[in-house]
């Protein structure tokens, strides 16, 4: 069995891979003051919950946009797996042509979406991801990625909107029933969702204009993505297990 590491700003997402098969995954924060013990007893106490033998678990592989973790995190897998992972980064083999400015400037969880979202769908097509940032990437039908978008992401935007001003309250993210909103609250929500879908559709009509490809498929993943997508009819596929998938993918190609 695999193990599949996706560190991102906010969360951190762990999955097992028997074969081609998802056996489970998992969410937590990403911290990087935490130890690699911490780390490690963590993932055996996710297995152990999920009746997973750790002990077949004989192959790993690491996204990271947080350097200050991968030093723990990669101690904790030698430690309590007794594995050296796969790294994505330069070097590894992905199918996938970075022909942008500076190749080494795109994150390795760009690269793990782009990947797993050509492998499926081929190209040429938009990949979003509904993270911390939000990221728009196209790749041609080659499998070259050459250009991307990147905007704050929705959470982040809200962050902004309750932080920066003294009177209005911290809110749950979600759809009011109607954009004519009567209160504080749902003002809020309205302007954070409908302008949120307001920007994606923006964005991919533009990008599609300018690509000159009306025609290419627009795949969406990331945490606040199905909310958006349900909205939406610029977006065409919904995959919240998009980077495991791709964090796969790419082991597999480098076996």
């Amino acid at each position: 069995m695999v193990l599949v590491v996706d560190i991102g700003n906010t969360n951190t997402v762990v999955g097992v891979y028997k074969e081609d098969e998802l056996m489970g995954s998992w969410r937590m924060v990403t911290r990087s003051d935490k130890t690699s013990d911490e780390y490690g007893v963590f993932i055996m106490n996710l297995l152990i919950y999920s009746n997973i033998d750790h002990k077949e678990i004989d192959g790993a592989i690491v996204s990271s946009v947080v350097p200050n973790v991968m030093h723990s995190f990669e101690n904790a897998l030698k430690k309590y797996f007794n594995i050296n992972p796969l790294i994505v980064g330069p070097g590894i083999k992905t199918g996938i042509m970075l022909s942008s400015d500076n190749p080494r400037q795109v994150g390795a969880d760009r690269i793990v979406d782009i990947v797993a979202a050509y492998e499926q769908y081929g190209g040429p097509l938009i990949v979003i991801d509904f993270g911390t940032a939000t990221t728009y990437d196209i790749v041609n039908e080659k499998g070259e990625f050459k250009y991307g978008v990147t905007s704050p992401g929705i959470q982040i935007s809200a962050d902004a909107l309750w932080s920066r001003t003294a009177q209005l309250p911290k809110i749950e993210i979600k759809k009011p029933s109607s954009i004519l909103a009567k209160n504080t609250i749902t003002s809020m929500q309205a302007g954070l969702v409908y302008g949120y879908i307001g920007q994606v559709e923006y964005i991919v009509k533009k990008m599609k204009e300018e690509f000159g490809r009306e025609d290419m498929k627009v795949i969406a993943t990331g945490g606040l993505g199905r909310l958006i997508s349900d909205e939406t009819s610029v977006i065409d596929v919904y995959d919240s297990q998009l980077l495991l998938k791709g964090l796969k993918i790419i082991y597999d190609k480098n076996l």
